[in-house]
């Protein structure tokens, strides 16, 4: 992964970059992300791309360049085509039900769950045993996912709870019973 941050980032036709005062912000059809630029960094755009040069060598700089290098291009990734991840609720009696920006989960409890979604990020609910995030912020599409899954992890016994859909569960053996004697 060495040199990452000397590459330049694409830029599609429907993004649009500015720079002002240590902040470049993308916009496009999915939304608006800003992403703060180190004060070691320059930014150059061009109409097709972005690329970022560092003042020094420095240990420092090297790591702020590719860090803001994958930052801007998620930024732009996200404005343009957008992130996602996909749920999966196993158990019987499992299920959820996503009206506007509210996800109620029936999860085995006593009362349901209502999860309310931050400002940004939308849930599809396809059956009733999978969930969909999508957003154009990749941190918080993930930590919003992270979230919902902590509301009921998969246990290793019967695999019941929430999971990612492409997570695989170790599965342990139950308790087996011993032949009188």
């Amino acid at each position: 992964m060495a040199g990452v941050g000397h590459k330049p980032v694409p830029l599609p036709d429907t993004v649009k970059i500015s720079y002002d005062q240590g902040m470049l912000t993308a916009e496009g059809p999915k939304g608006v992300l800003d992403v703060p630029v180190d004060a070691a960094l320059s930014v150059e755009i061009a109409p097709s791309s972005v690329s970022l040069t560092r003042a020094d060598d420095s240990r420092r700089s090297k790591a702020r360049q590719g860090l803001t290098r994958k930052l801007v291009a998620n930024a732009v990734r996200g404005v343009s085509t957008g992130f996602s991840k996909v749920l999966e609720i196993n158990g019987v009696g499992y299920r959820a039900d996503a009206v506007k920006d509210i996800l109620q989960l029936n999860l085995g409890f006593s009362h349901p769950i209502f999860f309310q979604l931050p400002v940004g990020v939308s849930a599809k609910v396809e059956r009733q045993t999978q969930i969909t995030i999508e957003g154009a912020d990749k941190q918080l599409v993930g930590e919003v996912a992270a979230s919902i899954r902590r509301l009921r992890p998969p246990e290793p016994y019967k695999g019941k709870g929430i999971k990612y859909i492409d997570e695989h569960v170790r599965r342990k053996a139950g308790k087996t019973a011993v032949a009188g004697g």
